[in-house]
């Protein structure tokens, strides 16, 4: 039984990825969610946006079955403090398509999402194209707590023309 009043934000996406599983949707958890898993809550988001490539109609039926209704581009259960939010597919970060997914297993299902490396390769593309400053505090918080391959991040960000902000990344990384 959940108690959706107190349920995490992890558990939520455990939930809803194995019970639109059973109705043949896969998800993939990408954006704050995934920084606030990485960092261990140090950045705490309060939706979780999911990607799919199946039909929106079968995953808006799913969610009508789960108690959620659709509000204003995004999805909620009156009784749960989490929005969930379908955004474009593919999956990608700046110009590089991702095909290839973390999976992490919680009490209530498992969660496909970005890998670490991926997630902070998003956050760094906010503050890379929009100077977001709080995308590359985000970023350095990932980082602090997970072992990230920082060479693939910096290619990465070479390929994406962002070398003099990688820089400033990285100074900052070191400081942390």
């Amino acid at each position: 039984m959940i108690n959706w009043a107190t349920i995490s934000l992890e558990d939520l996406a455990g939930y809803l990825s194995k019970e639109l599983k059973k109705r043949g949707i896969d998800l993939i958890l990408v954006g704050g969610a995934c920084v606030t898993i990485y960092s261990r809550n140090q950045y705490q988001s309060y939706d979780l946006d999911f990607i799919v490539y199946e039909d929106m109609k079968e995953v808006k039926k799913a969610l009508k079955e789960l108690g959620f209704i659709e509000k204003g581009g995004y999805f909620q259960r009156l009784d749960c403090k989490w929005f969930v939010e379908f955004v474009s597919s593919p999956a990608a970060v700046g110009r590089e398509i991702i095909s290839e997914f973390e999976e992490i297993k919680v009490k209530t299902g498992v969660i496909t999402m970005l890998r670490p490396e991926d997630s902070v390769k998003d956050r760094l593309a906010s503050f890379f194209h929009w100077n977001d400053r709080q995308g590359l505090n985000q970023a350095i918080e990932i980082c602090a707590e997970q072992n990230i391959d920082i060479k693939e991040i910096e290619t990465w960000s070479i390929s994406e023309g962002f070398e003099e902000k990688l820089t400033e990344f990285l100074g900052r990384l070191q400081k942390a």
